[in-house]
């Protein structure tokens, strides 16, 4: 009879992310990852034979997930300025307030293998494409849409960095606060 794991996949995957964002790909060491699960490297290695790649692949597979969560309220929303809020909410959340470095980000740095790069970078395009239908329902022609789209996500990614290089994590809450006004038609903003 198999022994049962000694930490729960969900519960693995959220301690693999914390590691894979504040250190990205090429600086994780298989025992970075052991550490922070608890889990010997022969145990890593048996619930991902393809190594530290196939774990980054799970990592950003549930990232992936979070962030249809995430966006969940800018797509259903009928109120578009509370399903924007509200995934302004869920985003704060998900960075910490400002505190956490962005996934996408550090899994796109130099050494990461392409498929692991290639992965970040389709999550980061859906995230931008929801906003910008987003933007589009609220009354703005397709190019704007676009626009504002990757407008919001620059502003909110470089208040990422600027709360991590500064300390200053209450910019990244007024920029995840001005989304809504970003993505909306006669903002402004963008």
């Amino acid at each position: 009879m198999a022994r049962p794991p000694s930490i729960d996949e969900a519960d693995l995957l959220d301690l693999l992310v914390s590691v894979f964002r504040e250190k990205g790909f090429d600086g994780t060491a298989i025992g970075d990852l052991s550490a922070a699960s608890g889990l010997q490297r022969a145990s890593l290695y048996h619930r991902f034979p393809d190594g530290k790649e196939a774990m980054a692949a799970a990592v950003l597979a549930k990232v992936g997930e979070r962030f249809l969560w995430i966006l969940e309220p800018m797509r259903s929303d009928e109120d578009l300025v509370r399903g924007m809020g509200e995934t302004a909410r869920r985003l704060g959340d998900f960075y910490g307030a400002g505190a956490l470095s962005c996934v996408l980000d550090t899994m796109t740095l130099a050494g990461t293998p392409e498929k692991v790069r290639d992965h970040a970078r389709s999550l980061a395009k859906t995230w931008i494409d929801v906003m910008a239908e987003a933007s589009h329902r609220a009354g703005r022609p397709r190019d704007e849409a676009m626009r504002a789209a990757k407008d919001a996500f620059l502003r909110i990614e470089g208040s990422l960095v600027l709360a991590r290089v500064l300390g200053e994590a209450d910019v990244f809450a007024e920029t995840v606060a001005l989304m809504p006004s970003i993505l909306m038609p006669g903002s402004g903003e963008s």
